[in-house]
């Protein structure tokens, strides 16, 4: 499947985000009032732990009764507010195209997926393998089968089609701008064999001519470098705090703390100057596939 074949998807919104970004004002307006969270819980009639359970942006479903009764508390009467803050928690509680497969995603990779949906920008780094947003099927396939989880082939085929949907972020109506930094390590690394990595190396030139996603490979002669400790994703948001994913093997990483985030974009830059340019890496790319 090329990139043309994929299906174009409407205006991208993730109640991911919304959850987020609801809780994030809420935090604001307790602050801004002076309010502990134990204050906040009394007030409200509810257990501490609820109140930092909405603060956390842990909630599923938020309850638009409970955002009410925090807008009381905090005293705000803005007609436009109360309603703006109200349709976030409405649009919250909405089921995300990966609610489907939720008994077999982790919390953290569920949040990643909602978020990632509607992120303006994805700043990505992959040490080994071909970033998820630029796998083929078939390099999908191979490299889930093989991957840390043993799993069995129908669940096989479900992280694929996980994968696949989650690419339709960049043929939407308003494409994310994506950014790949990719080590060279992992075009030499055979996945599925010569036909499967040829159409993947394939898949990178497609995507790294389209006008929202830059492509750059970090190349052997580059030596040592900030990415050794493994891969990462920075998502970054109109108008929202940027987040980071780390995926490891024992469980994801979601980072937002903005000190920690900063890191990780610092390191992202980095990596930019040490890779080929996007030029280069294409004709670097254009080489590999005649070789294969």
């Amino acid at each position: 499947m090329t990139v043309d074949t994929i299906a174009p998807m409407p205006e991208r919104r993730s109640p991911t985000l919304r959850r987020r970004r609801l809780s994030a004002e809420l935090r604001r307006l307790r602050a801004e009032k002076s309010l502990s969270v134990i204050e906040v819980a009394e007030q409200a009639n509810w257990s501490e732990a609820k109140q930092r359970w909405i603060e956390d942006a842990q909630w599923v479903r938020p309850n638009p009764r409970d955002v009410q009764d925090l807008l009381d508390i905090y005293g705000v009467t803005d007609t436009r507010e109360r309603e703006e803050l109200l349709r976030w928690a409405r649009e919250g509680r909405q089921k995300g195209w990966w609610h489907a497969y939720r008994e077999m995603l982790s919390e953290r990779y569920s949040t990643y997926i909602g978020l990632e949906a509607e992120a303006a920008e994805v700043l990505t780094f992959e040490l080994a393998v071909i970033p998820g947003l630029a796998q083929t099927e078939a390099y999908a396939r191979a490299l889930i089968k093989e991957g840390p989880a043993e799993i069995d082939k129908a669940e096989i085929e479900k992280r694929v089609e996980i994968r696949v949907e989650r690419q339709q972020i960049l043929i939407a109506d308003d494409p994310v701008s994506l950014q790949m930094v990719i080590d060279e390590a992992a075009l030499h690394r055979p996945v599925g064999g010569p036909k499967v990595m040829r159409e993947q190396i394939q898949r990178l030139i497609e995507l790294a001519n389209l006008p929202h996603v830059i492509v750059q490979l970090l190349p052997y002669d580059a030596g040592p470098h900030p990415g050794t400790g493994g891969p990462f994703t920075i998502l970054s948001f109109e108008g929202d705090p940027a987040a980071v994913y780390v995926p490891t093997i024992a469980g994801e990483l979601l980072i937002e703390e903005a000190k920690d985030v900063k890191r990780y974009e610092r390191v992202f830059r980095r990596l930019i100057g040490k890779a080929l340019s996007p030029e280069a890496t294409i004709s670097k790319l254009a080489t590999e596939v005649a070789g294969t």
